[in-house]
Formats: C-alpha cells, sequence, structure tokens
C-alpha cells in the first residue's frame, strides 16, 4: 500500500485580518516524478561531489562593500635554465685558452730575441775578432816590410868576420870591438839599445869570447841537470849553408828571469854566443841565425 498522500494544490493560504489560516490546499500531483533527461533511475545514483567553497568574502574597510577574496592560485615551480651558466662556462674556458696562448706568444718572443740578441752578439764579437786579426795581420805585414832591406852585421876580421843579417829597424850597440884583444861584444834591439845588464832585456846579445867551445859549454852543463833544470840542449845546424854545427839552448837565460835562446858555436879557436833574451824575437832570431856566416 502506498502510504503516500496526495498532495493537493490550491490558492496559497493567505493570512487573514484575524491571524487565521486560509482553505488548505486540495490539488496534488498526479503524475510520477521521472528522472532528469530520462536517466535510469533503476541504476545507484552518483555520489554527490561537494561543492567548492564559496571565496571567502570581506568588506572593504573604507567603502564598506563587499570583496571577495580569490585564494592564491599555485605559482608553478619556473623550470631551471641552463644556457646562462653554459654561456659563463664557455666564456672562462675562452678566457683561459685566450691567456694561455699571450703568455705563450710572450714567452715564444722572449725567446726569439733572446736568440736573436745571442745570434747578434756572436756576429758582433766574431766581426770585432776578425778585425782584430785582420790588423794584427796588417800591422805584423808592415813590420815585416819595415825590416826590410835587412842590415848586414860584421865582426872583427881578427875574429873570423862573422856576418848575418838584421833588421834595418833593429839598433847596434858595440860594447867591446876587441881592438885591443879579449872578447867581442855586441847588443842589438828594436828602435835602440836597452842598458846593458842581466835585468834588461835586448833582442840580441853577440859575444865572441876567447874560450874554447868546451869550456863554454860546460858553463851552460850545471843548468841542464837538476830535479827541474832551467835549460834544454839540442844540437842543431846553422848558419846560410846550413853547415855550422851548433848548441842550441832553450830555458831561462842563466842569471837572468828571462825565458830565450842561446846558441854557441866554434870561430876557429874562439866561441860565438848568438842570444836572444825572449821568445818574442823567435823568428827574427831564427832567420838571424840562417844568415851566419865567417871565415874559418
Amino acid at each position: 500500500m502506498d502510504n503516500r498522500q496526495p498532495i493537493s494544490s490550491g490558492p496559497t493560504p493567505s493570512a487573514q485580518p484575524n491571524g487565521q489560516p486560509g482553505q488548505p490546499l486540495t490539488a496534488a500531483f498526479t503524475q510520477p516524478i521521472t528522472s532528469p533527461q530520462g536517466a535510469d533511475m533503476s541504476q545507484p545514483m552518483q555520489p554527490v561531489q561537494p561543492a567548492q567553497p564559496m571565496p571567502e568574502v570581506q568588506q572593504n574597510p573604507v567603502t564598506g562593500v563587499p570583496m571577495i577574496m580569490q585564494a592564491a592560485a599555485a605559482i608553478p615551480e619556473p623550470k631551471k635554465d641552463y644556457k646562462p651558466l653554459i654561456k659563463t662556462i664557455a666564456i672562462i674556458a675562452l678566457s683561459l685558452i685566450s691567456v694561455t696562448f699571450i703568455g705563450l706568444f710572450i714567452w715564444m718572443f722572449v725567446q726569439y730575441d733572446d736568440a736573436r740578441t745571442n745570434v747578434d752578439g756572436q756576429i758582433a764579437a766574431a766581426v770585432t775578432v776578425a778585425v782584430d786579426e785582420n790588423t794584427k795581420k796588417l800591422e805584423n805585414d808592415f813590420a815585416v816590410r819595415e825590416k826590410y832591406p835587412y842590415q848586414t852585421f860584421a865582426g872583427p876580421e881578427d875574429y873570423g868576420g862573422l856576418t848575418f843579417e838584421y833588421p834595418k829597424t833593429w839598433s847596434v850597440y858595440i860594447a867591446a870591438d876587441a881592438s885591443k884583444g879579449g872578447d867581442f861584444e855586441a847588443y842589438l834591439n828594436p828602435v835602440e839599445v836597452n842598458v846593458v845588464s842581466n835585468e834588461t832585456l835586448d833582442a840580441l846579445r853577440v859575444k865572441i869570447l876567447n874560450t874554447a867551445f868546451d869550456d863554454v859549454a860546460a858553463r851552460y852543463q850545471g843548468e841542464l841537470e837538476g830535479d827541474e833544470p832551467k835549460l834544454r840542449l839540442e844540437a842543431v845546424t846553422i848558419g846560410q849553408n846550413g853547415d855550422i854545427n851548433a848548441n842550441r839552448y832553450t830555458g831561462i837565460i842563466p842569471g837572468t828571469e828571462f825565458n830565450g835562446y842561446i846558441v854557441i858555436f866554434k870561430i876557429r879557436d874562439k866561441t860565438a854566443i848568438i842570444q836572444t833574451d825572449s821568445v818574442l824575437f823567435e823568428e827574427d832570431y831564427n832567420t838571424l841565425l840562417s844568415t851566419i856566416k865567417f871565415n874559418a
């Protein structure tokens, strides 16, 4: 049994002046209730979604007009952009490479400048040496030419008439001419002869002694002996014809501190001594010995 009562319809009750209600409603709904838009009411009803909360309404404190406060929208987290970082890294890398190349260029330039300076210095030094050597050669050539023609030295006839050639730029001093017997002594030196002593140096000393050859040679024998001999002896041939046998001593001249040469040889019953006080005159000395002549 359907306990539902029909709902009557009629005019709505109105308030009476005396406050009594009006007539009851007599109309009733006679049509069945249908689902909206033909929905199948046999299916279970879907749960109703809860309504979204209404925005909070607040009153404007100045105008008094209600204001709807919107809820703050959720701001999405921005995506990270790595492009600036990559650009920064690239700029730093390029800067480091540039600095490296600049430093390498400066280092190579310094090395090149040092090498060029060194080469220039070597060239300048070589030029200086070449100029010095050429200057010395020209000076030597001039000095040699100045010596010609050679002068001829002549000793006393009674002592074998010893002769030899010497540079014309040398001066001659006859200390003892043996005109009254005794020993003959002469000294020769470029430009002028120094004061004769064991402390002064002359280019050539010439002596013809009234002493046998063996006795004169014995005077030098002591200088050849000992742990540190001052002289070295060798037998040589000298003279214009290369037929004069002589003893040649090389080393410290006895009684002096000079390093030079001494040659002794026989002239008849006498002994000739040709000596230079310095090895600096060796070339002129050897040339002079090759021109010696005397009367046997």
